[in-house]
């Protein structure tokens, strides 16, 4: 098992869940003061640490493949990598955002679309994984977290464990946006039946 570095982060005692709590409050007074530089958006660090794959032909080309419903895997892709951003944020985890936005664009790079009946894809939701690091490494420098979390996002469907904090975070980021997406092309659908 992984030891995680984030029991060293633990708040241990009330004092420092108060110290916390006051100093929240003083960051949101000095937001609302002007006192701080706008921060960048979620979608803004996205495009800045990813903006080389985003731009590739092998992304753009995915543009036209379906992920879940009717939401492209370069969408998915690009959501997952923010939610990634947020989830990191939200829990106050310590990552590195490049890798972190880097792993989660790359995590569905397998380009083809699962869609189609073909023998190559018939058990996608096991091999793409794969697949994705197979061409990640053919057309972009992948590092050794990074290539964790295209093997492991699938989890646990897939056997492959996260072994650091980016991937397990991509792992949760990737069923978020996959309900997030199914549900509202569901929900759609609902709305569509009772229209007619």
């Amino acid at each position: 098992m992984v030891e995680s570095d984030c029991a060293k982060d633990r708040i241990k005692t009330k004092e420092e869940v108060h110290k916390m709590l006051v100093g929240m409050i003083y960051d949101i007074k000095n937001r609302k003061k002007g006192k701080y530089k706008k921060m960048q958006t979620y979608e803004e660090l996205v495009s800045q640490c990813g903006g080389d794959i985003l731009s590739s032909p092998g992304m753009r080309s995915s543009i036209f493949y379906l992920q879940h419903g009717k939401v492209s895997v370069y969408d998915h892709s690009f959501s997952v990598a923010v939610m990634c951003l947020k989830l990191a944020h939200k829990i106050k985890l310590k990552t590195d955002e490049t890798v972190l936005v880097r792993g989660a664009l790359l995590h569905d790079y397998y380009l083809y679309d699962w869609h189609v009946s073909d023998r190559s894809h018939k058990w996608h939701g096991f091999t793409h994984p794969k697949k994705a690091l197979q061409n990640a490494k053919r057309d972009f420098r992948v590092g050794e977290i990074e290539e964790n979390m295209i093997l492991c996002h699938m989890f646990p469907l897939t056997l492959s464990l996260p072994k650091y904090r980016e991937s397990v975070i991509l792992c949760v980021a990737d069923k978020i946006c996959a309900i997030q997406e199914i549900t509202e092309d569901r929900k759609e659908k609902i709305k569509g039946r009772y229209r007619q």
